[in-house]
């Protein structure tokens, strides 16, 4: 059976670098590997995604209400999973995930004063859409200045150019979410921190890689 892991954590944490390393080690085991990375800007669900993100239309993602946000970020997956077909594929690695919608979808300015939406959004996609439930959920965790300069090392993306989308520009919200995943990792038990960080410090690629080894090991 495919097993599914999801690369989460706020921005700038090097979720995509790290994804592209447990690839490497798990086809170096011998093992198949299908990677996929949301939003999916080049689709159309994922575009508008991409369109609220920037403003580009006039409405920042920030702004829209929490469920109907959310709904965009899943018919981007549903879009994908429509039709296809991973089973063939030992591992599943995926570049954020539901979670990652529940997380944003719960800490902006205007959700405050509200639910927080892990529930909605897990019936919502696992449920209703019936989009995979992931096996585990590997949250990589750094301090918010350390990531938030991170975001300005990626330079040019296709869906916001060389600046920072309206989540990655608002410190409180990546505050926030951080607090969010340590959170939710109280409610599921898919969720293992992966630390990024000693004595204020960034750990190497390497570091942070061997850490996510250990815990995907016993799934071999």
């Amino acid at each position: 059976m495919t097993k599914i892991i999801a690369f989460e954590g706020i921005d700038g944490t090097g979720k995509t670098v790290q994804m592209e390393q447990l690839a490497t080690y798990l086809r170096k085991k011998g093992k198949t590997v299908l990677e996929l990375s949301f939003p999916m800007y080049e689709t159309f669900f994922g575009g508008l995604v991409g369109r609220y993100l920037t403003a580009k239309d006039g409405v920042a993602a920030n702004t829209v209400d929490g469920k109907s946000m959310a709904l965009w970020f899943a018919l981007d997956r549903f879009e994908a999973f429509r039709n296809l077909d991973y089973t063939d594929y030992d591992f599943l690695l995926i570049n954020r995930y539901v979670l990652s919608n529940a997380v944003y979808q719960s800490i902006r300015d205007c959700d405050l004063d509200k639910p927080d939406l892990l529930d909605f959004c897990l019936t919502l996609e696992h449920v209703h859409f019936g989009i995979p439930r992931p096996d585990l959920n590997l949250v990589l965790d750094m301090d918010i200045a350390e990531a938030a300069g991170n975001v300005d090392k990626k330079g040019f993306r296709e869906y916001v150019g060389n600046a920072r989308d309206v989540y990655e520009s608002i410190d409180s919200i990546q505050a926030r979410a951080r607090k969010k995943y340590q959170e939710y990792a109280k409610r599921l038990n898919s969720i293992v921190f992966i630390p990024c960080m000693k004595d204020g410090k960034l750990e190497n690629i390497e570091t942070i890689a061997e850490r996510i080894q250990k815990v995907i090991d016993p799934l071999l």
